[in-house]
């Protein structure tokens, strides 16, 4: 069997027909590029009348077949190049044939699905289950089949630039806004009669760009508003990527070089950037990490088998504070009945209202519309009595990282549970296994560790302590996928995995000011590695004062086990910080200053407590504040806290901000090498002390050659 189905119809159009043989969908690989180029040379021999591109499959078109770009290097790049070229070639042939060409896109039209589209004179799409766009810029590729270029001659610079750099994807409706969906019908049967109607009235047809005199929107590079901005344009991109994603910058190269000479030129200067991105280190962190690792915990990689999917019904939250609002919001958006409790009925008015302004804003911006947000506004029940609690599947404690508060909302929520109904904690840093001892079931208590804010940030992390019940687990895995989220599953210890991370870092950072490095030396240091923000900034938007309850709680904790708490080199500057009444963005006063209606910046009072002239390497700052997170999820390997290395990857760059480049904070180590990467830790420990002691299995690993994979 073909990938390609070519048929010819009794109005003698032709139709190319996707239908990739024992595959859920349509892939440009070399079996589709072979049949693509076969069935347009078939064109050229015989008489048709149009060709219209359909699939048999529930998308229209799914896009490169990653597996054998995560597969090529500079040593076999001919093989993709010379793929690419042939492929477009083929599509070149087919809209200068001067015959009319239509895709009927029957659903998802992304990455080079969307580029076989772009390839048509004119394109049709269902109304309904159809997402289209060029999102290769999200695994560090450019779009290689026609996009940038055709993208961007089509709609001009300015306006191509988020579809292309982004990666933003787009419905039919705005489609046909852009001018690049011409008809949307209801049916597939309408799409092939739309498409048969339109080709015959349209006997002869060139692509726009391909009449002669055709000027680009906006114009080309010289136009005097274009000569302007682009010189610009490259220091607003790096601003974003900070230099670590080639990819964005790439694709402006492109951009701007493919507007300046013939179609077939710029084609060919698309497929050369296309391919050295596909070789680039980069790109495989973006795919190993993003695509196949990603994919393989939305399958359900670390849940546990034998157990049926589980949908929960109504979930009651306790705790009507920014966490408990966000889980309610979350949960309510996906059609879950919410009971928001708190100890008045005013504080979980409070909460709910929180929903209601995130509602707002879709409305004003008619993504939702108005009947949409009261019905789901009405999933929510703002309470304060225990007994609303009664019916729920699953029950979220969301209050504050406080031992005793949290066993007395335990004690008083779990009393209202069905017994196959489970019970979970949203705590950050609170180990499970103590927490559950409040629990009259312990194998259904499970820690549930959300991030703020809730509905923006995509991870959840799954804490299981040493009586929570696989079943619980399967129970607590199902919902987070439920509400849209990323489940990663670790296991019970002080700070679990993310929060035990993050920590290192902001902790570093502190530690550096300590040692008299300049404030903004600390944070650009961590903008240029590709955090999303920097340690102090960080620490400020938790608090300062938390950093030393959690200090506090640390001590207390382990001297009921007699364990001796080492001092960080980051305490003293927590101390001072406090001294001096700077708690942190609450307070309006911590390591930045936080000026009414104006932009924050850094306090001018460090340097006169801190010093801030200490002499330093960029390298060192940057070394240090990436190679302590490692080391320290590394430590979480060995100690069993994390069992999975995608957990680690996807939860360090969802939950806790590890730079996209790296393709996580395991694969950051795997892509140094181990020997290399147990080399600079020394020296980093030699210098700056034993906390870049690495542990044994980094050691261990490094002698036997072995990286980290599952």
């Amino acid at each position: 069997m073909s990938s390609v189905i070519y048929e010819k119809d009794h109005n003698n159009i032709v139709h190319l027909i996707f239908d990739k043989p024992n595959a859920a969908a349509n892939l440009m690989d070399q079996e589709f590029t072979d049949a693509f180029v076969a069935a347009v040379e078939k064109l050229q021999i015989d008489d048709w009348a149009g060709v219209l591109l359909r699939s048999t499959k529930s998308t229209f078109f799914a896009g490169g077949n990653l597996d054998d770009l995560y597969a090529t290097t500079h040593e076999n790049a001919q093989v993709l190049y010379n793929m690419l070229s042939s492929l477009k070639g083929a599509m070149r042939t087919l809209e200068t044939a001067g015959k009319p060409v239509v895709a009927c896109i029957n659903g998802a039209a992304l990455g080079g699905g969307w580029e076989l589209a772009l390839s048509c004179h004119y394109r049709v799409a269902l109304s309904q289950g159809v997402t289209l766009g060029l999102p290769e810029v999200t695994l560090g590729l450019l779009p290689g089949g026609g996009g940038v270029v055709k993208m961007s001659r089509l709609l001009g610079l300015q306006a191509a630039l988020p579809f292309l750099t982004e990666g933003r994807q787009f419905k039919p409706e705005e489609g046909q806004t852009l001018g690049l969906i011409n008809e949307i019908v209801e049916t597939p049967q309408q799409l092939i009669d739309a498409a048969v109607t339109w080709i015959k009235a349209n006997p002869k047809t060139q692509q726009p760009y391909d009449v002669k005199g055709y000027k680009v929107p906006g114009g080309t590079p010289s136009h005097p508003s274009l000569a302007k901005m682009l010189p610009i344009a490259p220091a607003m991109m790096r601003e974003k990527t900070k230099g670590t994603l080639p990819a964005p910058e790439s694709i402006l190269c492109v951009m701007v070089e493919s507007l300046q000479v013939d179609l077939d030129s710029a084609l060919r200067i698309e497929t050369r950037y296309f391919v050295e991105l596909v070789c680039s280190q980069v790109a495989k962190n973006l795919i190993g990490t993003f695509w196949y690792q990603l994919n393989e915990i939305k399958a359900g990689v670390s849940r546990p088998q034998g157990f049926a999917s589980a949908k929960v019904t109504k979930v009651g939250i306790l705790g009507a504070g920014m966490m408990g609002a966000g889980i309610a919001y979350s949960s309510a958006c996906k059609g879950i009945e919410v009971v928001l409790k708190d100890v008045s009925l005013e504080h979980a008015h409070r909460g709910k209202a929180y929903s209601q302004s995130l509602l707002d804003k879709k409305v004003q911006k008619q993504q939702l519309s108005s009947e949409q947000r009261d019905v789901t506004l009405g999933r929510i029940l703002a309470t304060e009595n225990t007994s609303d609690l009664a019916g729920c599947d699953l029950i979220i404690e969301a209050v504050f990282e406080d031992r005793d508060l949290k066993a007395r909302v335990t004690k008083e929520a779990e009393s209202q549970l069905a017994p196959g109904a489970i019970f979970a904690t949203n705590t950050s840093t609170l180990p499970i296994t103590g927490l559950a001892q409040a629990a009259e079931r312990p194998a259904n208590f499970i820690g549930l560790h959300f991030f703020s804010p809730v509905d923006k940030m995509p991870l959840v992390e799954i804490i299981t302590g040493k009586e929570t019940s696989s079943e619980t687990l399967a129970k607590a895995y199902d919902y987070v996928l439920q509400i849209g989220k990323t489940p990663i599953v670790v296991n019970d210890s002080r700070g679990f995995f993310t929060s035990r991370v993050f920590a290192t870092f902001a902790l570093e950072g502190i530690a550096m000011l300590g040692e008299g490095i300049p404030a903004a030396a600390i944070e650009n240091a961590a903008f240029l590695s590709g955090f999303p923000v920097g340690p102090l900034a960080v620490t400020d938007e938790v608090s300062i004062t938390l950093m030393e309850k959690i200090r506090n709680q640390t001590i207390k904790d382990m001297q009921t086990v007699g364990e001796l708490y080492v001092l960080h080199p980051s305490d003293p500057v927590v101390d001072r910080m406090l001294e001096a009444n700077r708690c942190g963005k609450l307070a309006k006063a911590g390591f930045y200053e936080y000026p009414a209606n104006k932009k924050k910046h850094l306090w001018s009072g460090l340097k006169e407590i801190f010093g801030g002239v200490a002499a330093f390497e960029l390298q060192d700052l940057k070394d240090r504040l990436l190679y302590i997170m490692a080391i320290e999820t590394a430590r979480c390997m060995e100690e069993n806290v994390l069992t999975s290395v995608r957990d680690a990857n996807i939860g360090s760059v969802m939950g806790i901000g590890m730079p996209v480049w790296t393709g996580g904070v395991l694969q950051f180590i795997n892509q140094i090498g181990l020997p290399a990467f147990v080399t600079r830790a020394a020296e980093l420990a030699h210098q700056y002390g034993e906390r870049y002691v690495v542990p044994s299995i980094l050691q261990d690993m490094a002698k036997e050659g072995r990286t980290f994979k599952d």
